[in-house]
This record gives C-alpha cells, sequence and structure tokens, in this order.
C-alpha cells in the first residue's frame, strides 16, 4: 500500500516530465524508477583518495573484494554484489546502454569479460580508455550481499576528473545510500564539504564515514568537530566513526569486543536498517527527493517566462500604447500653445506696427512743424509736398518691411511648437505680405492760404499812415504850420510801411498754421489708412497662419490616433495572449506546487516498524 503511493507520486512526476516536454528528466525519472523497485540496496561509496574507501568495503564483507595497498588507487568503479562462487568480470558498456543505473539487468549491448580474481588488481590499476573497461564486477557468496547490498567503491574524487574513469555507475543518482569516506586524520576539507553539499542535493541518504580510528586517538574530537561543520553547511548526515582494521583483526581472531569497538556494527545495522526500509523509507524519501528536482528544474524556465512577459509589458505594445497616449496629450498641449502664441504674437505685432507707424509720422509732423515754422508755404510748397511724400512714403515702406520681418517671426515662433515632430512645418507660400492691400496712398493737395496783393498793402499801408499823419499834422499846427506838411507825411509813410510788414507777418503765420493744420490732416489720414492696411495683412497672415497650423495638426491628430488606435489594438491582443499564457504558467507553477506538496506528504507517512534479525 506504502509503495503503491510513493510509486503513483514518480508516476506523476513522469507525467508532468512528459508533459513539460523534459525527455531528459523523464529518462531519470524512469531510471530510478526501475532502481527503487528493484529489492537490492546500492551502497555507493565516495571520498577522496587514500581514505580508506576499499578498505572500508573489505571491512564491510570480511573479505579481500578490493585490492588495497600502499600507493594503491582504485581507478576503476569495483561493483560488489553477491553470487555462488567467488567471480570477477570486467564490464564494458556500448554506446547503446549509456548510463544504465548499477545493478540493473545489462543489456545485450554489454560486454562482460571474465577475469580471475588474482588479476583484478592488475586490471583496476591501470585507467580505462574509451574502450577500456567501464567498471569491474566482483561476486562473493556473503550473506550480507545475499540479502540485497551491493557495494559499489569508486575512484577517488580528486582523481576522477582527471582519469574520466569513473563512468556512469559512479554517480549518487545510481545508489539508494551515499558513504563518503574521510580518514580521522584532518576534519572535512572544503572539497569534501562541497562534494557533500552536492550530493545532498540530489540524493536523500547520506552517511559520513570516518574511518582510521585506529590511527587518530583524538578521533572522537575530529568527529564532534565534523558533525559542527556539516550542521553549519546544512547537511543532514550522520557520522560513523569506524576502524577497518579492528574490524578485520576482530573477523580474524572471532572478538566481538573488539568488533564492536571497530564501530562497524552501527554501520552495518544502517545499512541493514536502509536495505529494509527502501521500499518505504528510503523510496519515500527519493522521491521527495526526485520531486524536489524536477520541479525546481521544471519551474524555472516558468519563472523566467513569467518574468520576461512582466518585463515585456513595460516594453512591449503596452508601451507604445502609453507612448501613443503621451503623444496624443502632447499634441493637445501643443494644440493649446501655438493657438496662444500665434494670439499673443499677432496681438503684439498690431499694437508694435501701430506704435512705430504713429511714431514715425510724429516725427515727420516734428519736422514739418520746425520748417513751416520760418519758411513760407507760398515760396517752398513745391518742394515741401514733394520731402513730405516722400517721407510718408518711406515711412510706410519701413513700416511695410518691419511687418514683415515680424510676420515671418511670429511664424517660426509658432512653428517651434511642432519641433518635436520634424521635418519643415512651415508654410509652403512665402512670408511676405500682399503689397495690394492698401490703395495708392493719395497726394496731399495744396491748401487754400492768403496772398497779400498790391491793393492789400495799399489799403494795409494808407490805414496805417493815416493814424501817423493825423497824429503829427494836428501836433504841427500848433506851431502854426499847415496839417500836411513834411513831417507830417513823413511820420504818415512810417506808420504805413510798419502796418504793411505787422499784416505780412500776420498773413505768414496765418499760411504757416493752415498748411501745418493740412499736414496734420493728411498725415492723420494717412495715419488711418496705412494702419487700416497694416491691420488687415495682420489679420490676413493670421488667418493663414491658424488655417496652416489647423491642417498640420488636424495631419498630426489624424496620424497620432491611428497609431493610438493600432497601439490599442496590438497591446489589447498582446494583453491577452500573455494573460492567457501568464494563466498557463501560473496553473503549471501551482500544480508543479501540488506535486511537490504530495512528494512532502509521503515523509509523513509512516509504514508499520520492521523487525530485523542480528545479521553478522
Amino acid at each position: 500500500m506504502v509503495a503503491a503511493i510513493w510509486l503513483d507520486v514518480l508516476d506523476e512526476i513522469a507525467r508532468t516530465c512528459s508533459a513539460h516536454g523534459r525527455g531528459d528528466l523523464l529518462q531519470t525519472v524512469r531510471q530510478r524508477r526501475v532502481q527503487l523497485l528493484d529489492p537490492r540496496l546500492r551502497v555507493l561509496v565516495v571520498g577522496e583518495s587514500q581514505q580508506g574507501k576499499s578498505q572500508l568495503v573489505n571491512a564491510i564483507l570480511n573479505a579481500p573484494a578490493c585490492p588495497v595497498g600502499d600507493g594503491r588507487t582504485t581507478l576503476l568503479p569495483t561493483v560488489v554484489q553477491h553470487a555462488e562462487a567467488p567471480s570477477a568480470a570486467l564490464v564494458r558498456a556500448s554506446p547503446a546502454a549509456p548510463g544504465r543505473p548499477v545493478g540493473a539487468a545489462l543489456p545485450a549491448a554489454v560486454e562482460r569479460t571474465p577475469v580471475p580474481l588474482a588479476q583484478v588488481a592488475s586490471v583496476t590499476g591501470a585507467p580505462g580508455s574509451r574502450r577500456g573497461p567501464a567498471y569491474v564486477e566482483i561476486g562473493l557468496p556473503r550473506a550480507l550481499l545475499g540479502s540485497g547490498l551491493v557495494l559499489v567503491d569508486t575512484p577517488g574524487a580528486d582523481e576522477v576528473a582527471a582519469l574520466g574513469a569513473a563512468g556512469p555507475v559512479a554517480v549518487p543518482a545510481g545508489a539508494d545510500t551515499v558513504l563518503l569516506v574521510s580518514d580521522s586524520t584532518r576534519e572535512l576539507s572544503a572539497g569534501e564539504l562541497t562534494m557533500l553539499l552536492h550530493v545532498a542535493r540530489s540524493h536523500a541518504n547520506v552517511v559520513v564515514v570516518q574511518t582510521k580510528t585506529d590511527l587518530v586517538p583524538d578521533w572522537r574530537a575530529v568527529a564532534e568537530r565534523n558533525r559542527q561543520h556539516l550542521a553549519e553547511a546544512g547537511v543532514s548526515a550522520p557520522v560513523i566513526p569506524v576502524s577497518s582494521a579492528l574490524r578485520l583483526r576482530a573477523a580474524a581472531v572471532d572478538d566481538r569486543e573488539l568488533n564492536a569497538e571497530s564501530g562497524f556494527p552501527a554501520l552495518i545495522g544502517r545499512l541493514q536498517r536502509d536495505l529494509a526500509g527502501k521500499s518505504d523509507r528510503l523510496a519515500r524519501a527519493a522521491v521527495c527527493t526526485i520531486a524536489r528536482t524536477v520541479v525546481e528544474q521544471l519551474a524555472a524556465p516558468l519563472r523566467a517566462e513569467l518574468a520576461s512577459q512582466q518585463a515585456e509589458e513595460q516594453s512591449g505594445p503596452i508601451s507604445r500604447l502609453h507612448a501613443a497616449q503621451r503623444e496624443v496629450d502632447e499634441l493637445r498641449r501643443c494644440s493649446s500653445r501655438w493657438q496662444n502664441t500665434l494670439a499673443d504674437e499677432m496681438a503684439d505685432l498690431l499694437s508694435d506696427i501701430e506704435f512705430d507707424l504713429r511714431d514715425r509720422t510724429r516725427e515727420i509732423l516734428r519736422l514739418v512743424d520746425e520748417a513751416f515754422d520760418t519758411a513760407d508755404p507760398l515760396n517752398a510748397w513745391d518742394e515741401f509736398q514733394e520731402w513730405l511724400e516722400a517721407s510718408l512714403a518711406e515711412a510706410a515702406e519701413a513700416n511695410h518691411d518691419w511687418l514683415v520681418q515680424r510676420c515671418d517671426w511670429t511664424t517660426r515662433r509658432v512653428a517651434a511648437a511642432f519641433a518635436r515632430y520634424g521635418g519643415d512645418v512651415l508654410p509652403p507660400w512665402p512670408m511676405t505680405v500682399p503689397a495690394d492691400l492698401g490703395e495708392e496712398l493719395p497726394e496731399i493737395e495744396r491748401p487754400n492760404v492768403d496772398r497779400f496783393t498790391a491793393g492789400q498793402k495799399l489799403i494795409t499801408g494808407m490805414r496805417g499812415s493815416y493814424g501817423g499823419l493825423l497824429m503829427v499834422g494836428l501836433a504841427t499846427t500848433l506851431a502854426g504850420m499847415p496839417m500836411i506838411n513834411p513831417l507830417s507825411l513823413s511820420v504818415g509813410a512810417l506808420f504805413g510801411g510798419k502796418s504793411i510788414r505787422d499784416e505780412s507777418k500776420q498773413l505768414l503765420r496765418r499760411r504757416q498754421a493752415v498748411v501745418k493744420t493740412a499736414v496734420q490732416r493728411h498725415v492723420d489720414d494717412f495715419f488711418v489708412r496705412v494702419t487700416k492696411d497694416r491691420r488687415d495683412a495682420a489679420r490676413q497672415v493670421q488667418r493663414m497662419l491658424r488655417d496652416h497650423f489647423s491642417a498640420l495638426t488636424e495631419e498630426l491628430q489624424e496620424a497620432i490616433i491611428q497609431s493610438f488606435r493600432s497601439a490599442k489594438q496590438a497591446a489589447d491582443t498582446d494583453a491577452a495572449v500573455r494573460d492567457h499564457r501568464q494563466r498557463e504558467i501560473r496553473l503549471k507553477m501551482t500544480r508543479l506546487a501540488g506535486l511537490f506538496e504530495q512528494a512532502q506528504q509521503l515523509t509523513v507517512v509512516r509504514s508499520a516498524p520492521v523487525q530485523l534479525e542480528p545479521r553478522a
């Protein structure tokens, strides 16, 4: 019943490997299934060279199964199992049967070459080549082996990489129990701890065997420090100190106390318990380890894919959708900016153009006032009229040129709002103000001024001389002279001339005032007309710019909205596919977690206690 439980879990692990398309893991699980169903207990003896591994195997069996001696090193794995008669064979695995578990049935392609037991030492003393022997198989008639125990002596861990002779039979995955051998002359080395960590990740039943206790008086302290090292490394492996020399000596003299002192009863008892509990306890622990390894390897790519999809969510269609949304928002802000810029710049332009024209006309009027403070319009009008028309035309032209420059500057200022979209966004038409907006400037009419005619001069002179003649004539009559005399005539003539000169100056000032007033009216008319033309030109430019940039905005908006729709469609499709795939990944990971939890529950199951009979 218990076997059916762990076997069902193991089969579920195999089906999971097949569902995930992991043929390599499926093959490993199937090999482990065959191995766990095999009633024999395969014990793998590993460790560095010169630690007493071969002597340990011999001491367990109380037989010279593996060759030992000073300087001798095991270069080929040695499989020791039960046989009715002592035998030895060299096994060569063909390419058709790689990775065969130790003790499994040999396929037909495997070559077995019998050799005498006496020649095993010479064979294992030479490294194997590609076509050389894979391992040595030794059969011995021992009760311990007959109960189902299979021992595998391996080359030193520091020589396997150099010689390449360990083969698939020396890997922990092919064993039910792993014995790591380390002598008592020193504590566990860093290499041995690393080996233990590696083995413990893929194997649930590891035992540290501390050999050569007969050579080290303080082997108990070494064993205690080794236990501390294992606890610090997180390896739950027991430490069993033994002495192979005492075990072999006790067997030779049949000394039970010496045998107990060797420590082997504890080691052999551990192996017997493992053998008896293989179909229950060891199998359940092995299935838990297999489940952890398989789940880790199957979940790793799923987690990586899930993380990759989450990263793609930030850099894929969703990011393009966000970018398109930002483009829509930016275009909306750009549209608001260029419209505000155009309105503000054109308002400033109208104000500046009007001020410029007003300033130029005021300067002309100041010059007119200065000129007609002294000049007589009757004499200088023709020359003045020509100068005034030229000055006004120059002012209108300068004001027009400035209007063109300001319109061009305004156009580039508004176009700067579209700089991020690249390309030439300026209007296709040349940036000039149409010249036919206003009619030709009217000529100034000659003002109607009063002339000082000869008759007016005569009347003015007579009017002025009369007062002087009368005043002086009355004064001379008192002196007995007649009223009209040379003196009164002279004074009358003097007064008449002065009256003519004063009237002439007054008429000049009136003519100058009339001309100034006429010029003022003409300049005001000029200012009103030109200002109207400039305003019309500015508004026409504003409308052209508004139409151009509105069309450009609509074109960009249509392209961005189309891009936004495409990005949204792609994002929706990608999100649906990604969500579906993420649900699949999470479902698979949930199933893996359930499988792992199911495997972990196997360690909770306890079978009925097994009564073990003492064995020699």
